[in-house]
């Protein structure tokens, strides 16, 4: 869906949803689906199964992760921490990190340009 030029999560526009069911889990993969895409910043919903992971990697703006479910291994310019349901972490920009699902989770993942 269109909306002012940008993209908008098709079918979440002026509807109430329940974050953790925007998708489900797939076995042996990690789900993304992107609710907010605007040059200013994006929202992205993930669903990650048990033990897989996104490789270390940089993002050139902050990055906030919020888990709705499960538990993630983040690890940032060598730090591990473990965050799980209800808790949130921010990535800082240009510093590596990556994520591990220690059990499968669930998150929100925003950058604000």
């Amino acid at each position: 869906m269109q909306h002012d030029g940008q993209s908008v999560g098709k079918n979440l526009l002026r509807e109430v949803s329940k974050l953790a069911d925007i998708a489900d889990y797939q076995e042996g993969a990690i789900v993304s689906r992107t609710i907010i895409n605007r040059k200013t910043g994006t929202v992205t919903f993930f669903a990650f199964d048990q033990d897989e992971s996104l490789s270390e990697h940089t993002a050139p703006f902050d990055a906030l992760v919020y888990i709705l479910d499960g538990e993630a291994k983040i690890t940032i310019s060598g730090k591990s921490f473990s965050v799980k349901k209800d808790e949130m972490i921010i990535m800082p920009a240009n510093e590596p990190h990556s994520l591990k699902a220690v059990k499968r989770f669930k998150m929100l993942l925003v950058m604000i340009r």
